[in-house]
């Protein structure tokens, strides 16, 4: 059922270079999960499973958009599980970013900029391996709040709020160089 997504997940990380010694080792985990087989891109992989999660940028660079997350009542990026229907990692944060913030039009840069591996309580107990990409929203655009967020708003990066999801605030430098190294784009 996950076989094209586990094959994207597998080459994608294979090849990344990673943003830092963090992600480094979070690639490291991440791949030894994936030998696990497509099983690991599901949720019912109680080892642990791959999520992908998006840092929306502004049009300009000069915002990023974070929720305010309905469960655990700490700010963080978008993104979440992975579906069935989903081909590649880049697509299913792409996917997860727009269904979470109601902007249609958003451009991905299929180059990860994070791994984080964090406990969840999936399963009465798992991992995210969560992949990491950039995003950028196109001018103009207005975020609607889904039935996963309490709430949804702009942050300048040097200003982000309170409380604020471990790993969020490392996500801010790499996102605004993936911005200025290759023109963002739609989905893969």
């Amino acid at each position: 059922m996950y076989a094209a997504l586990h094959a994207d997940a597998t080459a994608l990380l294979g090849r990344w270079t990673p943003t830092g010694p963090a992600a480094a080792e979070a690639r490291e985990r991440t791949l030894a999960l994936l030998a696990a087989g497509p099983v690991a891109m599901s949720r019912a992989h109680r080892a642990g499973h791959v999520t992908a999660s998006a840092l929306v940028l502004d049009a300009t660079g000069s915002r990023v958009l974070l929720c305010l997350h309905g469960r655990f009542r700490r700010w963080v990026q978008l993104g979440g599980h992975c579906e069935p229907g989903d081909r590649t990692l880049a697509g299913a944060a792409l996917r997860e970013a727009t269904e979470e913030s109601g902007i249609d039009g958003l451009r991905i840069d299929p180059v990860p900029i994070d791994v984080d591996i964090h406990p969840v309580s999936c399963q009465g107990g798992s991992l995210h391996h969560d992949v990491r990409f950039a995003v950028l929203a196109p001018p103009g655009a207005v975020e609607r709040v889904s039935d996963e967020s309490e709430a949804l708003g702009w942050f300048p990066p040097d200003r982000l709020p309170e409380p604020l999801a471990g790993g969020t605030v490392q996500l801010v430098a790499p996102a605004l160089a993936a911005l200025r190294r290759s023109p963002l784009r739609p989905a893969p």
